[in-house]
This record gives C-alpha cells, structure tokens and sequence, in this order.
C-alpha cells in the first residue's frame, strides 16, 4: 500500500466515494454527482499546494491505476478556533483489509515527522463502528460525543483527538 496526492484524474473515485448510498449512509446520504469535479479539481490544487494532504490510497503498487479510497488532513476553524482534521474513505470492495487503518497511520507518521498539524482530530459518526475502531487502535483519545457540519449535513459524531509527536512511537514499517 502507499499514499499519492490526488490529482484531476480522480474523479471517478471521488464519484463513487461521496455519491454512492453505502458509502455515504453514516454521512447523511450521497452527495450529487455533478460537484465531484471541481471538488477533485479544488482537492488537487490545496494538495499540490501542500495547504492539505489529500492522499489516495493505493492498494498495490504493481497497479497504481486502482485506488481504495482516501485519506486526507486539513485544517479549519471549528467553533472560531483552528483546528487540524483527519478523514479517511475505502470502497467497499477493499474494507476490511485494513488499508484504512495502515493508510490513517502512515498520514498520521509523516505529521509526526514533519512536526506539522499539531493535534489532529477526527470526526467519524457514532454508528461508524469501523472508522472509530481505527481511532481507538490507532491511540486517538475520545473526548465524547458531538454534532458535526458536513456538506450542509448535521452528523452525529465521536470527537477523537491524537498529538501524533508525543502518541505515536517513533517505529518502522506499518
């Protein structure tokens, strides 16, 4: 597995990430599909720009044409205050494999390295139980139960924080 910056090119992944009903059903429902290109294009400028990391997720290397999902770190004020978010996707057909889970972790390493974002927090919907199961593996710290704006939607969300500098041993591999 390894992370890429999206590019314009990857929009269908995006379709079928955010506009899909399986995808979507902890977020409040698929997106419509006639955004997905200026949001990938938006996407790609704020991760060449490195004012984001947006990264795909590539299962195998020997087929870097086949993306799982995304893994992506942002920052944003929340409640007047900036804060440092982290979010993750994997298409159906690669859950369970734990790409989600060494994909958040390889993002989460290279913040620790680079000593860039600070605490990081996280936002899965309670029902999540795969997304705040990563959290929990992963060292994230349960601050309790929230209501998060997404895409003009209201989700019902665990708050999860993590410092990666002081939470995640400085280790090799995955």
């Amino acid at each position: 597995m390894y992370l890429r910056d999206v590019t314009p090119d990857d929009v269908a992944a995006y379709v079928r990430m955010r506009c899909d009903p399986v995808m979507m059903k902890d977020l409040g429902g698929p997106l419509p599909s006639d955004g997905m290109k200026d949001k990938v294009r938006r996407d790609a400028e704020a991760a060449a720009a490195g004012t984001s990391w947006i990264k795909m997720i590539v299962p195998d290397p020997g087929a870097p044409e086949v993306v799982a999902g995304h893994v992506c770190v942002w920052a944003h004020d929340e409640d007047g205050q900036p804060i440092s978010e982290i979010g993750w996707m994997v298409l159906p057909e690669f859950q369970g494999r734990g790409l989600g889970k060494q994909a958040t972790r390889a993002l989460l390493r290279q913040a620790r390295d680079e000593d860039r974002w600070g605490d990081i927090h996280a936002f899965p919907a309670t029902a999540n139980g795969p997304s705040n199961g990563i959290c929990r593996s992963l060292g994230f710290r349960l601050l309790g139960e929230v209501d998060v704006d997404f895409a003009d939607r209201v989700i019902h969300s665990n708050h999860w924080v993590i410092t990666p500098a002081a939470d995640l041993a400085p280790t090799t591999g995955v």
